[in-house]
């Protein structure tokens, strides 16, 4: 039998979904465009007033203010996704979502992938589970495209999470 027991905690939550924010090409696109074209607008404006104007003075804040845009508007947005995913969340929620997880696979019931967590027991059978794929500090079980167990490495309490993992994909590829 494999089992590992973990803590889940906001900073995975918020994590994994970075995670999912990033890899998003659609999102990376308009950080991209709002990184360099109000800063590129801003530029031309700072460059009127010097050449136009003379007025290097206020150019200069312009140029300024348009590359702290560029440095600080991505860092800006992962704040406010921060933000965002935490409020997204009763608190009941949140009381059933973080805390201590068991998983198990069980040889005697080899159809399923068994938690015990914070909202109680459930059984997840291995059809319906995706893949597993490895982080710098965490294993994710993906559930579905945008769900996963998130189980980070750091605060593994039981077992061997590597073994676990190594078994998790191999029932995920023979029932899956």
């Amino acid at each position: 039998m494999f089992e590992i027991e973990y803590e889940f905690r906001e900073q995975d939550l918020i994590h994994f979904n970075e995670l999912q924010f990033m890899r998003n090409e659609e999102i990376q696109q308009n950080i991209k465009k709002n990184r360099w074209i109000v800063p590129g607008i801003m530029g031309l404006i700072g460059s009127f007033y010097y050449f136009y104007y003379g007025d290097i003075n206020t150019s200069g804040y312009v140029l300024l203010i348009a590359l702290l845009w560029a440095i600080l508007s991505p860092k800006v947005m992962l704040l406010d996704l921060r933000r965002q995913i935490l409020k997204s969340y009763t608190d009941k929620e949140k009381v059933d979502m973080f805390g201590t997880y068991t998983l198990t696979i069980d040889p005697e019931n080899p159809k399923y992938l068994l938690e015990k967590s914070p909202s109680g027991k459930n059984k997840m059978a291995w059809e319906e589970l995706l893949r597993v794929e490895y982080g710098k500090r965490y294993v994710y079980i993906f559930i579905n495209l945008s769900t996963a167990l998130v189980i980070p490495v750091e605060t593994i309490k039981k077992g061997d999470l590597e073994k676990f993992a190594e078994q998790a994909e191999k029932m995920i590829e023979r029932l899956g």
